[in-house]
């Protein structure tokens, strides 16, 4: 039972900690592409071609690699439980 417990809060942790992460990498990449449009155009106050500008950026960035790599919060902390779990029960 005690094993269950660990599954069902580990994968609840490592699902808040995806989403902060993933939620402050959007946001993060959101900033830049907002600061990098401004600094290109000082005078033009166009908002929708600064919106358009970003949301462009921002599915760039879904179909990069950074968002998948994010995944790995589950991955890793799974592998690290089922390694030392293997060690523990082997020695």
């Amino acid at each position: 039972m005690a094993f269950v417990r660990l599954i069902v809060f580990g994968l609840f942790a490592m699902t808040v900690l995806y989403w902060m992460i993933a939620l402050y990498s959007r946001s993060v990449r959101r900033e830049r592409l907002e600061k990098e449009y401004d600094a290109d155009n000082a005078g033009n106050i166009d908002h929708a071609a600064r919106d358009a500008y970003v949301e462009t950026g921002m599915t760039a960035y879904n179909n990069s690699l950074r968002p998948k790599l994010i995944g790995l919060v589950y991955i890793l902390p799974t592998v690290a439980v089922i390694v030392t779990v293997y060690l523990v029960n082997t020695n």
